[in-house]
């Protein structure tokens, strides 16, 4: 129970949803022998229940709590494998231990610097994705690296992340506002929306509002309500953060120019260009949440595949951005399923990283800035757009998964044999030896009915 409870740790922290991680931890336990165990997992707290023993059951119980939460893909995947080695039963228990230490005390495959330049790509594609050229995704890179930078330093000194998303957001909108003055006065055209929709990005990618829309749909309201209260905190921040730059601006006297409030459908050449960028988007920020290379490339693949059904098949066709990005993570949920588990990567990893490019930054900013130019109405609409856009991203990602599990189902349990070579007695085999109790009673029974009846005198008319 120690064991599943630290896995599950692992899982949570990395952004696992609450059922995938129940799931994990009945396999450990499974695996090692206990079938009969309670779950419960709230948020950052996981909560095991158990009896043992034959004829005088003893409660046992683990308490495990989350303390830091944060993206690190790579021990997702070393987590990953070692959940695979203890469900084929090659894994005793005292060295899973040795593993599970490991993993805690294990630095990231690359070092930081590595993870900000992962942040800078995302940035700069995602500049590209909304519609900018290079000197757009140049200041896009700049800006997430920057907002990356300052935030880690901040969280190293215990700010509270709510205050980070709030310097993140002034840090996207004050840099971008005094970049557009000085190139309208050398007269030089400037769109300062994209690069502060790309720092928008690339705070809200790292953020859960995804995975707490699944835990609502996989049955988990309480951990989906916290989730989801948190991110909504943290997005509010981001807000906050963008609508004091916007104000900043405007009383130093670098105003941000008028925004459209819809987006132009691209058109062929733009839309390879957007498909490139999302998938330089998903590789980025893979790399920025130390993911391992394998996973990288098989994220960027699944990214492909979503990126060219979004802009090549479903945009000209005349789909609303709602149900194209619902059909788009749905195709990103099955494929990354299935390539995860051809390539022995974590679904979470291809699945998160791939719908990144499909975030709604800019329609987050073309609402906030609509709402502080008194356009209620079109700021409204914006902001509604963004929450159903994240809607149907969670649910084609949890609807993509699905169908990839009935397409290729797990692999079979195979418990681990040393406990019956130890001579210990398992829940099941308490049970097969029960039925062949009854069973031995039940035909002593029946021999001794027929014998009776035998020698019994026939009794008289």
């Amino acid at each position: 129970m120690n064991i599943a409870a630290r896995i599950g740790d692992i899982l949570l922290a990395s952004g696992t949803s609450n059922a995938d991680t129940r799931a994990q931890i009945h396999t450990v336990t499974s695996s090692y022998g206990l079938h009969y165990c309670h779950i419960d997992i709230t948020m950052n707290t996981i909560n095991m229940h158990t009896s043992i023993g034959t004829t005088q059951k003893t409660p046992v119980s683990v308490l495990r709590v989350v303390k830091t939460l944060g993206l690190d893909f790579s021990k997702l995947s070393e987590v990953d494998r070692l959940i695979r080695s203890i469900r084929s039963g090659a894994t005793r228990p005292e060295h899973a231990e040795k593993i599970l230490n490991e993993i805690y005390l294990s630095p990231p495959p690359y070092g930081r610097l590595m993870s900000y330049l992962g942040w800078g790509l995302l940035g700069g594609a995602v500049a590209i994705l909304f519609g900018g050229d290079l000197w757009m995704a140049l200041l896009g890179a700049i800006t997430g690296m920057l907002i990356m930078i300052i935030n880690d330093w901040f969280g190293h000194h215990d700010l509270p992340y709510f205050f980070q998303c709030v310097l993140g957001g002034l840090l996207a909108t004050v840099p971008a506002a005094i970049t557009y003055r000085i190139a309208g006065s050398i007269g030089f055209s400037f769109s300062p929306s994209l690069v502060i929709a790309s720092g928008i990005v690339v705070l809200l990618a790292g953020l859960t509002l995804v995975q707490s829309l699944q835990d609502g749909m996989t049955g988990a309201p309480v951990t989906a309500s916290a989730r989801f209260f948190q991110t909504m905190l943290h997005t509010g921040g981001i807000v906050a953060g963008v609508a004091t730059g916007i104000q900043l601006g405007d009383v130093i006297g670098f105003g941000l120019p008028p925004l459209e409030t819809l987006a132009p459908v691209p058109t062929f050449s733009s839309a390879v260009a957007r498909i490139v960028a999302g998938t330089l988007a998903t590789i980025g920020f893979a790399i920025a949440s130390y993911a391992e290379w394998g996973a990288v490339w098989v994220s960027g693949a699944t990214a492909v595949i979503g990126s060219v059904a979004f802009y090549l098949m479903l945009l000209p066709m005349g789909a609303s951005s709602v149900l194209a990005s619902a059909v788009c993570a749905t195709m990103i949920g099955l494929g990354g399923g299935l390539l995860a588990r051809r390539f022995l990567i974590p679904p979470l990893i291809t699945a998160v990283a791939g719908v990144t490019p499909l975030l709604p930054g800019l329609t987050v900013y073309r609402g906030m800035y609509a709402v502080l130019n008194d356009q209620m109405v079109v700021g409204l609409t914006n902001l509604g757009i963004a929450v159903a856009t994240a809607l149907a991203l969670a649910a084609g990602v949890t609807l993509g998964e699905w169908i990839a599990r009935r397409i290729r189902r797990p692999q079979v349990i195979k418990p681990y044999t040393a406990f019956l070579h130890a001579g210990r007695i398992t829940f099941q085999q308490i049970r097969r030896a029960e039925r062949a109790a009854r069973t031995q009673r039940a035909q002593l029974a029946q021999r001794s009915g027929q014998k009776g009846r035998r020698g019994q005198k026939p009794r008289p008319h």
